[in-house]
């Protein structure tokens, strides 16, 4: 099964030229919220256009009991399948992102996908070896965006003919899990050579690890914990704060009428900036103002650079997202605990943690809490730390540090 077609390129025989501040600034932050990720160049450039592709599952019953008709997730590829199908990798995407991984829509698409550093020829995740796979979750934040296909409270319900709003039902990250499980049977796949996400993917990975351990053969979370403790589901719940109390939230029963953008570009603010990290904050604005000759400390509507540079890629991306999408989210990663009762000592597979100790949302010691709790139920954990002044974004925009370790994880 060929999706992708791949050319190799010559290694650049001169370093790339330094990205400017303001355009680094620009990715950096749109990677927070799943807009565009910015990466090292790699030695050999994915050319390739992504074929989208659509799975639709007639009915489905959530976790907690309601039935779901005409379930649809969008999904894609890279590489071959082989005669056997034993070199799948599935990539399970962050909070924000989409199943958009690696190559482009189209030649003229400003970036490639998000973790294209390390998928395609010669990189960590070799589309020479493996066929890598990702697909859209269900009430995927992106509903407004052409290339997501997603199933939420935006969609249209069989039985009204109009949007569920905040009759969806709520979801979780076992759901995200069992309905791409549901495609990959569709496609014959009975085993994975490894599974694969950052931040909310890395909460799809702990659960695939946990709910079909017969399946996965290897588990590489990243920027992720095992459950979601104290402090993230404290941190979830301000993400979705300035949705609840714009007015025309109007308790999710929006569609139709004006929608909660304010407030959803307020949420999508905040996000960015708690995916960070003090130094890009610092390093890339400091204390510039928004607007030359408008001191800040003259009048209340003078503002810093930052403050202008976070609202403005904000409210771009909202353009795209669904604020009941937002909070569904939310509620899926607030309930996270892997394996249940049984926890994390299900995983049998080898895991290889991959985070960063600048982290402000998955915290040093829930990482290695949860690589504590793999050990004791007898799996072996590998955990590399990687850096790069971004905080939680390291695992997006600077994963590629861990590539070695990737490379030889998969190779054992």
């Amino acid at each position: 099964m060929r999706l992708l077609t791949f050319h190799r390129t010559a290694a650049r025989k001169a370093a790339a030229p330094p990205v400017s501040t303001g355009r680094m600034t620009r990715r950096l932050a749109a990677a927070a919220i799943g807009f565009l990720a910015f990466a090292a160049n790699p030695a050999h450039a994915l050319d390739a256009i992504v074929q989208k592709q659509t799975f639709t599952l007639p009915s489905y019953t959530t976790v907690g009991g309601a039935p779901l008709r005409d379930v649809k997730v969008g999904w894609e590829a890279y590489g071959t399948l082989n005669a056997d199908k034993s070199n799948v990798i599935l990539i399970t995407h962050f909070f924000s992102g989409t199943s958009h991984a690696a190559g482009k829509y189209k030649p003229s698409d400003a970036a490639p996908g998000y973790w294209d550093a390390i998928i395609g020829p010669g990189k960590p995740l070799d589309t020479d070896k493996y066929y890598i796979i990702s697909s859209d979750t269900l009430v995927n934040l992106n509903a407004n965006d052409p290339n997501v296909v997603t199933t939420g409270p935006a969609s249209i319900s069989l039985e009204t003919g109009k949007p569920y709003g905040p009759r969806f039902p709520v979801v979780t990250i076992r759901d995200f899990v069992n309905v791409q499980k549901a495609l990959l049977d569709s496609l014959g796949i009975a085993r994975l050579h490894a599974v694969m996400g950052p931040s909310m993917g890395a909460l799809q990975v702990y659960e695939w690890a946990t709910g079909y351990p017969e399946v996965v053969e290897r588990a590489i979370p990243v920027i992720g914990a095992g459950e979601a403790d104290g402090w993230l589901v404290a941190w979830l719940d301000v993400w979705g704060s300035p949705i609840r109390v714009d007015p025309n939230f109007n308790g999710g029963d929006y569609y139709g009428r004006t929608p909660p953008k304010q407030g959803l570009a307020q949420a999508l603010k905040v996000v960015t900036l708690s995916a960070g990290a003090y130094p890009w904050a610092n390093t890339t604005f400091g204390r510039k103002w928004a607007e030359p000759g408008k001191d800040p400390a003259l009048a209340l509507d003078n503002r810093y650079a930052i403050e202008a540079k976070l609202d403005e890629v904000a409210a771009a991306r909202a353009d795209l997202a669904d604020a009941n999408h937002f909070l569904y989210l939310v509620k899926a990663n607030q309930v996270f605990a892997a394996g249940g009762d049984v926890g994390l000592k299900r995983i049998k597979a080898p895991v290889l943690i991959i985070s960063s100790d600048e982290d402000l949302i998955f915290h040093p010691a829930a990482i290695q809490r949860t690589a504590d709790e793999i050990r004791k139920g007898g799996a072996p954990v590998e955990q590399v730390k990687i850096g790069g002044g971004r905080g939680h974004l390291n695992g997006i925009g600077n994963i590629q540090e861990a590539g070695e370790a990737i490379s030889r994880f998969l190779a054992q």
